[in-house]
């Protein structure tokens, strides 16, 4: 059974800071309550709750995953390379980073990198904790770890393995974790697949019955963090039927959560039980409290937000929404949040310095969608959700918002939070995994006072025309710059006009730009259209519109399969347009 022992994130710390010898709480950066000086700027590019101020504590450290404070204001983070970042060059030196202020100016002034770099074959990851004098990494397919070196903010010498082998394959091949007081290393196994299907992500693929997968995925591990040599198996699975839960976090009152990325594509695999728009609206996000023993429904089920309970899935008989089944005896959530959001991170902050109401709920780090379209993408911000007994006692309010800038997908994105940690001045620290942002975000007030307030909404995200439209409206092609594209032979410059709008979702349901970007220059879910690099194809039009047609399965350089068509049904004249305006895209070598 797990502990009920209130864990706070100062206790745990003054455990390293004694272990290890590292400079006490007390030489920790001041308090938060800082001066408008302190805070130059409109929040360092970032909106927040009434009262709170952020600065920029470090840039560009690679891609920034999960972080933890030690005791001195030490901030350390994971970051993560390869296939995702579409294999792009890290910065020199470890996955690992150690970033300290030891100015008080709220910026890191010193940054030191360790652990294994690219050439030594490591890829970083996402988890990393302190425990017991050490700092805890998730390497590849390993959790680490280092005992801390007094008098210094990295480790010097060679890791002990704490657990190996973990899988690396599939669709979620990263292993977050956390460690609660009693030294339990709880470590997420997300899933190889999107609903465990006999073909992943193809149209009307049914699910595998019993799904074998769930031995060694889709759920909770526990190992002993004060053992080395440990190997993964099936037998330390805790809980089930979590397809991919990236955030853990304990609270004050002990009770362990995690937080669930949902399951994809339910309009484009099963367009005779869902319309379109079920797609960007189903299944909720969500955040368990973990058990052990307990199965969260993956993939039988999946929660359905407006319904607010557990609905069977398609691939294991479901009807679009109606039937229960099985799902009956599986373990609802705590909170929901909106589809396709992308939890990667949840933290309940325990430090009395920090606002008391903000202490009566968690904050969640909702990475941001890509497969929400035809409908705007979704999430790219920080939300608090209020709780009581373990439960969501209240509507969540955005608490950090603006971080995507003025186009919330992941191609283009300017930033996307990832996760989430608590200083011992009473700080609360945001990582960025596109190009390696932290955040410190501080309240300047009375902390019994504040209240909880929506984070104003970002400038120039929504911007529209302040003059009067024309009487007969606007044409769906005011404003493209489709003109400027050459058709391929046998093609027009209407069929390319009709493609763009598919492509974005303008016309015929279309979804191709949730996954390959509005501007076509690909995500880590779809292919770059634009460089004119063919995989699949020979870049004719003919090819181009036989690969749409058919789909792919087994993508070589991305991480999402597409479904034939992109999901939606499409007739010949739209399938030829959508194929067109590839073709001219891929051509030109800038698109407006």
């Amino acid at each position: 059974m797990m502990s009920k022992t209130p864990i706070l994130a100062t206790s745990l710390l003054a455990t390293l800071s004694a272990a290890a010898g590292l400079a006490p709480a007390a030489e920790a950066p001041p308090p938060m309550m800082m001066s408008a000086a302190s805070c130059p700027g409109p929040g360092a590019g970032i909106t927040l709750s009434q009262g709170f101020c952020a600065t920029v504590f470090a840039d560009n450290i690679g891609h920034a995953r999960h972080l933890v404070v030690a005791p001195n204001g030490v901030v350390y983070v994971n970051t993560w390379s390869g296939r995702y970042y579409k294999d792009d060059t890290p910065p020199a030196g470890g996955f690992l980073v150690a970033l300290h202020d030891t100015k008080a100016a709220g910026k890191a002034d010193v940054i030191e990198r360790f652990g294994d770099t690219a050439a030594q074959g490591s890829a970083g990851g996402t988890g990393i904790q302190l425990y017991s004098g050490s700092i805890y990494a998730e390497v590849n397919d390993k959790i680490v770890k280092f005992p801390v070196v007094t008098g210094a903010i990295v480790p010097k010498g060679k890791p002990q393995v704490v657990v190996s082998g973990m899988p690396l394959t599939g669709d979620h091949p990263l292993h977050p974790f956390i460690i609660d007081s009693k030294g339990n290393l709880f470590v997420d196994l997300g899933s190889a697949t999107n609903a465990c299907e006999v073909q992943n992500r193809m149209p009307k693929s049914p699910g595998n019955t019993p799904c074998t997968e769930k031995d060694t995925r889709g759920g909770t591990w526990r190992y002993d963090a004060n053992k080395t040599g440990q190997q993964f198996s099936p037998k330390e699975r805790y809980a089930t039927g979590i397809r991919n839960g990236e955030g853990f976090a304990i609270d004050g009152d002990g009770r362990l959560f995690a937080t669930q990325h949902g399951r994809d594509q339910l309009s484009e695999n099963w367009s005779a039980l869902y319309k379109p728009k079920d797609g960007p609206e189903l299944p909720a996000e969500e955040v368990f409290e973990l058990k052990s023993g307990a199965d969260y429904g993956w993939p039988e089920c999946y929660f359905d937000g407006a319904q607010k309970k557990l609905v069977l899935a398609p691939e294991y008989g479901g009807d679009g929404g109606k039937k229960v089944g099985l799902c009956a005896d599986r373990s609802p959530p705590a909170a929901f949040f909106p589809a396709h959001w992308a939890p990667n991170d949840i933290l309940f902050v325990t430090n009395p310095k920090f606002p008391t109401v903000y202490r009566k709920g968690m904050f969640i780090a909702f990475h941001g969608s890509w497969n929400r379209a035809p409908a705007p993408q979704g999430g790219y911000s920080v939300v608090f959700q209020p709780m009581a007994d373990g439960k969501a006692s209240g509507n969540y309010v955005v608490f950090a918002d603006g971080f995507a800038g003025a186009v919330k997908e992941p191609g283009r994105a300017t930033f996307r939070p990832s996760g989430l940690a608590q200083g011992p001045d009473g700080s609360l620290y945001i990582s960025d995994d596109v190009k390696g942002r932290i955040w410190r975000v501080t309240y300047r007030g009375v902390a019994d006072a504040a209240k909880v307030t929506a984070a104003p909404a970002p400038k120039g995200t929504a911007a529209a025309s302040g003059s009067e439209l024309p009487p007969e409206g606007v044409h769906p092609d005011a404003g493209r710059q489709t003109a400027a594209l050459t058709p391929p032979p046998g093609a027009t410059q209407d069929q390319v006009a009709l493609g763009d709008r598919i492509f974005h979702g303008e016309a015929a349901n279309g979804t191709c730009g949730g996954c390959h970007g509005s501007d076509g220059r690909g995500s880590p879910v779809g292919a770059d259209l634009v460089t004119g690099k063919w995989l699949w194809s020979d870049g004719s039009l003919d090819s181009i519109a036989k690969t749409i047609a058919t789909g792919v399965a087994k993508p070589k350089t991305v991480g999402g399969a597409m479904p034939p068509y992109g999901g939606t049904p499409l007739e010949p004249d739209e399938l030829k347009a959508v194929a067109a305006y590839v073709y001219a895209i891929s051509r030109k070598k800038t698109v407006q």
